[in-house]
């Protein structure tokens, strides 16, 4: 038995926020998975997320001494989709970034037309830090999944759901999410989302 001082009551109280964004998590991607996600659509500036987006991390991004910017880029024609469901796929993405980029490394936010033939927004987050191996990139959506198993012992490291939570909510808009790295240079995740939503 431990002594309810602040301190152990302050460190029960950090493990049960933390078990209960693993449920909240676990529930929203279940739902996801299920095809019964409730998304809110609506007429989406994409240019405007991204920038949401972006000072919604700047402070964490100053801290970690990495750039956080959004990419110059034509004018984006606008989606239909769930703002919050949307930026909560790009945040997951921004927070893996952060978490993977070494002091003085940046992650850069962008979107443009989708690639010819296709009637879509590319929207994607690049970063210039460690790099996923090949061999584990096919691999990265999936629950719970980490490259290295001792990033789960890694302050910060997170639950191992944010990708897998970012893929279900790019389907459930009817798109698809894709990883392309290099070791030592960088990653950059990429959502291709059709324009009628």
């Amino acid at each position: 038995m431990y002594d309810a001082t602040p301190e152990h009551l302050d460190l029960v109280l950090d493990e049960t926020h933390k078990l209960s964004r693993l449920v909240d998590d676990l529930r929203l991607l279940t739902l996801a998975e299920a095809g019964q996600l409730y998304l809110d659509l609506q007429t989406l500036d994409v240019r405007q997320l991204l920038l949401d987006v972006r000072d919604a991390f700047g402070a964490q991004a100053e801290e970690a001494g990495i750039r956080l910017v959004v990419a110059d880029g034509d004018t984006l024609p606008p989606l239909v989709a769930d703002p919050q469901r949307l930026g909560q796929v790009i945040g997951n993405l921004v927070t893996n970034g952060l978490r993977h980029t070494p002091r003085g490394g940046s992650v850069t936010l962008g979107g443009e037309v989708g690639p010819a033939g296709v009637e879509g927004v590319r929207l994607w987050v690049a970063d210039t830090g460690e790099g996923i191996d090949a061999d584990d990139l096919p691999r990265i959506f999936d629950r719970f999944w980490r490259g290295d198993p001792a990033r789960s012992r890694v302050e910060g490291a997170g639950s191992g759901l944010g990708l897998a939570i970012a893929r279900g909510l790019v389907e459930a808009h009817g798109g698809r999410v894709w990883a392309e790295s290099q070791v030592g240079e960088g990653t950059t995740v990429s959502v291709l989302l059709p324009l009628a939503g």
